[in-house]
């Protein structure tokens, strides 16, 4: 399949038209960025580890009943995905408490949920991503209420796959951000990625953090910890 134009460049991705107008190509790049890209650095292979990450967990979650915008693999980088109008909101679904959590609520960091909790944020970077809840984005028009709750059973569901799927590699999943994406006909799938980037990975055995709080937090061993989650998914 032909790359096009570009559509977008992000700060992890860029997007490409294809032959096939509801087709996308999506590219992953090293670039890293945090506190809304007022950090910028660049993490060598994360491309190419995010690209394979998110396919791999993408095929999984599509098996467990989630549908996703996955279509085709194309390289270490580059992958075919079904064109999407995104949904504004991102969704954050958190199983202990960390990062923003911990600092917004004045809590330490390690506390183990009695339940998974679920929040909004408006995707806006002029903003800085608003915390938001479900009245206000159908206010805003953002999304209708069938779709939030379809989108709240998916990310519940995500966690429960993923949860197991982690811990089984030694893995324990503290928090992770999901986007969600219509189709030309409606239905909400899962889109974006699932990564070192957009999760909270801690080692079950010693609580070593495998995720970009590596880079957030100037920890080093930031690749180390990046090729150590890809190589526990892929052995």
């Amino acid at each position: 399949m032909e790359r096009g134009k570009q559509l977008y460049e992000g700060k992890a991705k860029k997007v490409f038209e294809t032959d096939d107008p509801s087709i996308l190509l999506v590219s992953y790049k090293d670039d890293a960025t945090a506190f809304n890209g007022l950090k910028k650095g660049t993490i060598e292979g994360k491309g190419a580890i995010n690209n394979k990450v998110t396919n791999f967990m993408m095929q999984t979650l599509e098996k467990a009943g989630v549908p996703t915008h996955f279509v085709r693999e194309l390289s270490d980088r580059e992958t075919l995905v079904k064109r999407v109008s995104i949904v504004p909101l991102e969704v954050i679904i958190r199983n202990v408490s960390a990062g923003s959590f911990a600092k917004r609520y004045g809590v330490e960091e390690g506390i183990v949920f009695a339940q998974p909790t679920i929040e909004f944020s408006y995707k806006n970077d002029d903003l800085g991503d608003p915390l938001i809840n479900s009245y206000h984005a159908i206010a805003l028009s953002l999304a209708t209420r069938d779709e939030i709750e379809t989108i709240k059973k998916y990310a519940f569901r995500v966690n429960e796959v993923m949860k197991e799927f982690f811990l089984g590699i030694g893995v324990r999943l503290i928090d992770f951000k999901l986007e969600f994406g219509r189709l030309p006909d409606g239905t909400i799938v899962l889109a974006d990625e699932i990564s070192p980037d957009t999760c909270r990975f801690w080692d079950a055995k010693t609580g070593e953090k495998l995720d970009k709080d590596r880079f957030r937090r100037d920890l080093g061993g930031v690749e180390a910890a990046y090729n150590e989650m890809m190589n526990r998914i892929f052995g």
